[in-house]
């Protein structure tokens, strides 16, 4: 099994519904995601999956949590937008646009500050 993997981030806010804290005020993170894909197999040139073709399908689904305050989007309108939330939010959107026969999405990482986030794999 081969993985590749790929880096983004972007800037958003948001609140926690419920939670007893500083974190249920309105506060903005500068977002780390992680993405790994694994193919089974390579293509005739030796690739897994073209970088460029990730960073756009990723870039896609990260455009549009930047700069928005998350929970007020459609997919956390009835959840927290936690780091939970966010990678399998975004694993699942992005497993959308790229699985095939060949490749697949393997997890998601989030982290909303520096050696702070979450993984979501299914």
């Amino acid at each position: 099994m081969f993985e590749v993997d790929i880096q983004r981030d972007f800037s958003a806010a948001h609140y926690l519904r419920g939670y007893e804290g500083n974190c249920s005020k309105l506060h903005g993170h500068n977002w780390v995601v992680d993405a790994v894909v694994e193919a089974s197999e390579l293509d005739e040139l030796g690739i897994a999956i073209d970088f460029r073709v990730l960073k756009r399908e990723i870039d896609a689904v990260v455009e549009k949590l930047d700069h928005s305050c998350l929970n007020d989007l459609e997919a956390f309108l009835d959840v927290n937008p936690t780091s939970e939330r966010i990678a399998e939010y975004v694993f699942n959107v992005l497993s959308d646009r790229l699985n095939s026969d060949r490749v697949r999405v393997a997890s998601v990482r989030i982290c909303e500050s520096p050696g702070a986030g979450a993984t979501y794999r299914p």
